[in-house]
């Protein structure tokens, strides 16, 4: 089965960058994420994960800064996505952001994936209901 080709989109914002990928809508945090980055970022979160079913990657790939407003945004897109009965998946390969996701225990609730390929190549992988 042929699969859908990725479709960019301009940044919504300096820290978000927003685009569809077969069937995932991807979002591309970038920079510092931090209280003012997060609260420009919430309402496209929202928008990603207010349909049923949606299927929702956020990449954390650009990410150079991850505070616990960060967390917050992760933990509000996972419980959405699952009141919904969808599908997210995390990419995040930094080293003191995947420490920090570790040490709260969200790394085991959102496995983090090294890449967006892999994210979007397994579909079976949710987001830690199995």
């Amino acid at each position: 089965m042929r699969q859908e080709p990725r479709q960019d989109s301009a940044p919504l914002s300096r820290h978000l960058r927003v685009h569809q990928d077969r069937g995932y809508t991807v979002l591309e945090l970038r920079g510092e994420i931090d209280i003012a980055a997060a609260a420009e970022i919430m309402p496209h979160l929202d928008r990603a994960t207010a349909q049923e079913d949606s299927r929702v990657v956020i990449d954390l790939l650009g990410v150079d800064f991850f505070d616990c407003s960060g967390l917050r945004l992760l933990y509000r897109a996972r419980s959405r996505v699952l009141e919904r009965g969808g599908e997210l998946q995390l990419v995040c390969t930094h080293p003191l952001t995947l420490r920090v996701l570790k040490v709260t225990g969200l790394s085991r609730l959102l496995p983090p994936r090294a890449t967006l390929e892999a994210a979007l190549g397994r579909p079976e992988a949710t987001s830690g209901t199995s």
